[in-house]
């Protein structure tokens, strides 16, 4: 087989994979803006802010919660690593106040026990609501980082793509020169 037969078969190939993989980015780039905007126009739907710096709120938190959460202090909650903060460092440790330190289950469990425990019954309900926030604000959190992580492949992928397209014309230059040969 002719070296230059064998060059375009192999540019060609690149050509092909790299249009692939152009357009592959095109769709991650979509899903990435599109994840991205979900998130954001959610998030600020629920008009959730976080709380002042010198809220009692705020001031009520352990020390690794505080310093968290006043990252962000008085800013809309819009992002997912704003939701994740939210959610685990503010909401969990009102929770744990609330339930005193149990979880939901262990709440739920002890309320059944005792159905006319009126207060445990309120504390059951409170920390299935806030339990319910926490998770739906850890979805936004993972749909933003899925968003990233399509960004971070649609860069990748295109850069390999743009590369194959360089490469796939030097190959077909190649095989001009080497049928000239």
């Amino acid at each position: 087989m002719k070296r230059s037969l064998i060059d375009k078969i192999v540019s060609s190939s690149g050509l092909l994979i790299g249009l692939v993989l152009l357009a592959a980015s095109g769709g991650m780039f979509y899903a990435h803006s599109f994840i991205h905007s979900q998130v954001h126009d959610q998030l600020a739907a629920q008009k959730i802010s976080f709380p002042q710096a010198s809220s009692p709120a705020l001031a009520s938190l352990p020390a690794p919660d505080r310093q968290a959460v006043t990252k962000y202090a008085g800013q809309p909650l819009l992002t997912g690593a704003q939701a994740e903060t939210f959610a685990d460092h503010y909401i969990a440790a009102h929770l744990s106040e609330i339930g005193n330190g149990q979880t939901y289950s262990e709440l739920s469990a002890a309320a059944m026990a005792q159905p006319t425990n009126s207060q445990l019954a309120k504390q059951v309900d409170t920390v299935f609501k806030g339990e319910t926030l926490r998770g739906l604000l850890l979805n936004a959190y993972a749909f933003d980082s899925m968003a990233s992580v399509a960004y971070v492949a649609a860069m990748v992928s295109m850069a390999a793509g743009v590369l194959l397209l360089i490469l796939s014309a030097l190959g077909f230059r190649h095989a001009k020169l080497a049928k000239r040969r």
